[in-house]
């Protein structure tokens, strides 16, 4: 029988959440990539209930405003971000997000996602309906 210490246990986890969420994360990065050229990884764990899970598989894509530009997200069903393209003008955002629904990605519904340790409003839905 072997003892694993609670802290090494809690830190085991964690490791393992952050493995498999970056090869979660990793796909979701490569089809920003192939729809915009760039691409970076964000998140790969998010933390529920205490405890740090990998970022979910499911897919859907949305535009936020950063203080940089605007950004094309994809995030998972919680609106977790796994990969965002870079900071851009608002019609090459959204022009992104429409080339990531049009390869069958739907739309964030939401009104928030989650980058990073801030949330952020999504715009799309502004953007959408300003044109």
């Amino acid at each position: 029988m072997i003892i694993i210490p609670l802290e090494e246990a809690k830190f085991m986890q964690y490791f393992q959440a952050v493995q498999k969420g970056k090869q979660i994360a990793s796909k979701s990065q490569m089809k920003m990539f192939d729809v915009a050229g760039f691409a970076m990884l964000t998140l790969t764990t998010k933390k529920v209930d205490g405890k740090f899970i990998p970022v979910g598989e499911e897919e859907f894509t949305a535009v936020i405003n950063s203080p940089d530009g605007f950004v094309a997200v994809i995030v998972d069903k919680d609106g977790f971000t796994k990969a965002q393209s870079k900071a851009l003008e608002k019609e090459e955002a959204l022009s992104i997000f429409t080339k990531l629904r049009e390869a069958g990605m739907d739309e964030y519904q939401k009104k928030e996602i989650q980058i990073w340790s801030e949330s952020r409003p999504t715009i799309q839905n502004e953007i959408s309906n300003n044109n």
